[in-house]
């Protein structure tokens, strides 16, 4: 079994990865870190992380960005394995979180979703045989609560695009000010904010002839906490490095 400890255990992603764990034979959480006490938490919340006196396997963190830091440093501490799932960090950050993988294992990704990450493998098998003859657009919906726009997702599908054109697209976000035609160059992308949408990315293809759309749609915020652990369970006994959900998908595309 392994024991995790919850950073940001009550928030919606924290208090679902928690609800999973509940009669889990191979995941338990011990302890959590969080500003905000909850009452449907069946184990101990600290505010600070180091004043934790329960001992855990692996840490994950569905936080926020001014919370990672702490975290980090926290985890690399403890000398225990770290997944981060928290999206919007400052480059300051996430240089904090590369010096960590040089002690300890961590596992990083804005979008923690096995689907979502096997979706990055399709477009970048997809803009080997459609780029340059198709223009890329990417679309991603969200909730109306979410901070950041566009998505860490579908920043993700965009650097996956960016890496098998050499870098040649200029990253367009929505179009409200610009009066002129689409550039060859361009990669748009928009997002759209509304109601309860967990997570929706969808990537197009566009050529004059054809239209090729791969998407994705998270049903239940459970797949993204089954990520998580499933990286928990993934980093315990690994030596320390940075590591991806990529990782893990690789092995089905061999």
């Amino acid at each position: 079994m392994v024991k995790i400890f919850l950073n940001g255990c009550s928030g919606r992603m924290g208090k679902a990865i928690a609800a999973m764990c509940k009669n889990n034979d191979d995941f338990r959480v011990v302890a959590g870190c969080d500003v905000v006490k909850s009452d449907e938490l069946t184990f101990p919340v600290y505010e600070n992380p180091n004043d934790c006196d329960v001992e855990f396997d692996a840490i994950i963190d569905f936080s926020n960005a001014k919370a990672v830091p702490m975290i980090t440093q926290f985890a690399a501490s403890s000398g225990k394995p770290f997944v981060c799932c928290t999206t919007a960090l400052t480059d300051d950050t996430i240089a904090g979180i590369l010096e960590a993988s040089k002690t300890i294992p961590v596992f990083k990704s804005a979008n923690m979703s096995y689907g979502m990450n096997v979706l990055f493998e399709l477009v970048r098998q997809a803009t080997k045989a459609l780029y340059p003859e198709s223009d890329i657009e990417i679309v991603e919906a969200h909730h109306n609560r979410k901070l950041d726009a566009p998505s860490g997702t579908a920043l993700m599908i965009a650097d996956v695009i960016s890496e098998e054109t050499d870098n040649a697209l200029e990253y367009v976000y929505d179009r409200h000010s610009a009066n002129k035609a689409r550039s060859k160059n361009e990669l748009g992308i928009t997002s759209i904010r509304g109601g309860n949408i967990i997570g929706e990315h969808e990537v197009m293809f566009i050529s004059d002839e054809e239209i090729v759309k791969i998407s994705h749609s998270a049903q239940t915020r459970d797949v993204f906490g089954k990520g998580a652990l499933t990286a928990a369970a993934f980093l315990v006994g690994k030596k320390p490095g940075y590591y991806s959900m990529q990782d893990i998908v690789a092995e089905a595309f061999k």
